[in-house]
């Protein structure tokens, strides 16, 4: 995976061979962070990963000078993987935690200003994620939650559906 922006902006990071996981292309990982610098000083802005997987998208939001970012993945070679590389990078401002994202969801008590999350593809709980997002209302006022999905899917009749971008086949749906 390559940072595309920010202090780190070209490094290369080498993940394991994680069949399980599909990350973020460049050009959709490029789309979405034009699409949030347009709404988000990144340098002031708290951040969850949920369905983090190699921190993708964490490691392009610390590099781009994030106050904070909490990366959740249910698997452990992709969180000692992450924590490997937070170390290695020196982000003392990270923290990677093993946890099912309900579960993480269900005991949260802070809150976030971008929350993003990529689960897999055939995830059937799309709408139930979205949905405990908002009842929790672990967004700031100001605050966005973006999931990724296939481009196909469609959740503009949400109450807090803003917009939908499609690159390739990645699809980002914006909530506020």
């Amino acid at each position: 995976m390559r940072i595309i922006s920010g202090t780190l902006r070209g490094k290369i990071i080498r993940a394991p061979d994680f069949s399980f996981i599909r990350p973020t292309t460049d050009f959709a990982k490029s789309g979405l962070f034009n699409v949030l610098a347009n709404h988000f000083d990144f340098s002031a802005v708290t951040v969850l990963d949920l369905f983090c997987g190699t921190g993708n998208i964490s490691f392009e939001f610390l590099s781009r000078k994030a106050v904070h970012v909490t990366c959740v993945d249910h698997t452990d070679s992709c969180i000692r993987f992450i924590k490997t590389q937070l170390k290695a990078l020196r982000f003392d401002n990270a923290l990677a935690i093993k946890s099912d994202a309900f579960a993480f969801l269900n005991n949260c008590s802070k809150s976030f200003d971008i929350i993003i999350a990529d689960p897999p593809y055939q995830y059937g709980d799309y709408e139930k994620l979205v949905d405990k997002i908002f009842e929790k209302k672990l967004l700031t006022g100001p605050g966005m939650f973006i999931l990724e999905h296939h481009h196909k899917i469609h959740f503009d009749t949400h109450v807090n559906f803003a917009e939908q971008r499609k690159y390739g086949n990645v699809g980002f749906s914006f909530f506020r």
